[in-house]
């Protein structure tokens, strides 16, 4: 074969839209008034009408990491990634996350498991200045074999501070928020890599510091405080959590504008580890992994800057034109559909 794909692995992110679609196109009655939508396509979060604010909600889970951690028996981080995929949606229309739910599926009821879940639960929470008010845990032999770990969080917007990327502009500029590792998507693709070169997670490989899984097994970055303070100080037009799909997360904002990313961070040694083990093509990898760009923020050239200027993890990555779809310079991949 030429160079893995994320089809490859056994997840196929086209076919995943389609079954998206095929449910999303059974769900049709609409609520009206108090408690009604806000249909809007391409939210990261949805927006719920109560009066003079939107409450907001999100739903994820941590996906195929969970291996990993049951793999090196090492469970106290995964509860952070269950809370970070939620919140950094959830601020992705500027709400401020205040609640959450977990929900976890296990084959047998496991406290020593569960206490580790916990902590990172626990951690993740301080860290969005959040509350963990319920959850579930679900004894599913049948079902499940091992652990399943997702959330739900609930925020919450005044009408007049909410962001959903239709102010961007021709001439806003696109800084990026450098990522903690690969966060918690694409892991199928990094583990079925791996094992097909013979790389177990205890191993090591060219300029990554410690094992494979421990670098894998680094906790999703959580920007709900740093996100927060820069809409309060700047004009922002776009918030964007890359996570699944990678840089095809940027065509949720405005339509009929092209995304330059023209000046990328420089990706971690494991993303560069994981492309050339698995000889995997610049487009694709660019569409699976967030590649060291762990969120974007699209602005007024003046406020974009001066963001780029007031924290160490962030960068004038890119800019908006006249155009079409998502383009990776100077690699001309163009990204034309979500």
């Amino acid at each position: 074969m030429s160079g893995w794909t994320y089809a490859d692995s056994g997840v196929n992110i086209d076919q995943k839209s389609e079954a998206i679609k095929a449910l999303v196109d059974e769900v049709s009655y609409k609520r009206q008034g108090l408690g009604q939508a806000v249909r809007l396509p391409g939210l990261f979060a949805s927006l719920v009408d109560f009066g003079d604010r939107y409450i907001t909600l999100a739903t994820d889970g941590v996906g195929s990491k969970l291996l990993i951690a049951e793999e090196l028996n090492k469970w106290d981080t995964v509860g952070i990634d269950c809370i970070a995929m939620n919140v950094n949606d959830t601020i992705c229309v500027n709400a401020q996350p205040t609640s959450f739910v977990d929900y976890i599926a296990i084959d047998k009821p496991n406290p020593a498991i569960t206490e580790e879940i916990g902590k990172g639960l626990q951690k993740g929470a301080e860290l969005s200045d959040m509350e963990i008010v319920g959850g579930e845990i679900a004894v599913l032999p049948e079902i499940v074999n091992g652990v399943d770990l997702s959330g739900t969080c609930m925020g919450y917007v005044e009408k007049d501070r909410v962001i959903t990327g239709e102010t961007c502009a021709e001439g806003d500029l696109i800084v990026g928020l450098k990522s903690s590792g690969i966060h918690s998507n694409g892991l199928t693709l990094a583990r079925k890599v791996l094992e097909a070169n013979n790389i177990s997670m205890r191993d090591s490989v060219k300029g990554v510091s410690g094992t494979v899984g421990e670098e894998l097994l680094t906790p999703t970055e959580i920007y709900v405080k740093q996100v927060m303070a820069i809409t309060k100080a700047h004009e922002v037009h776009g918030l964007i959590d890359i996570t699944g799909g990678g840089l095809r997360n940027i065509l949720r904002m405005r339509q009929g504008l092209q995304y330059v990313i023209d000046d990328p961070f420089e990706p971690a040694p494991i993303f560069k580890a994981l492309q050339e083990i698995g000889q995997i093509e610049t487009r694709e990898i660019y569409q699976t992994l967030n590649m060291s760009l762990g969120f974007a923020i699209v602005a007024p050239a003046e406020d974009a800057e001066a963001i780029a200027s007031e924290y160490p993890n962030a960068k004038v990555v890119g800019r908006v034109q006249k155009g079409a779809g998502v383009l990776l310079e100077p690699d001309d991949v163009l990204y034309d559909h979500y």
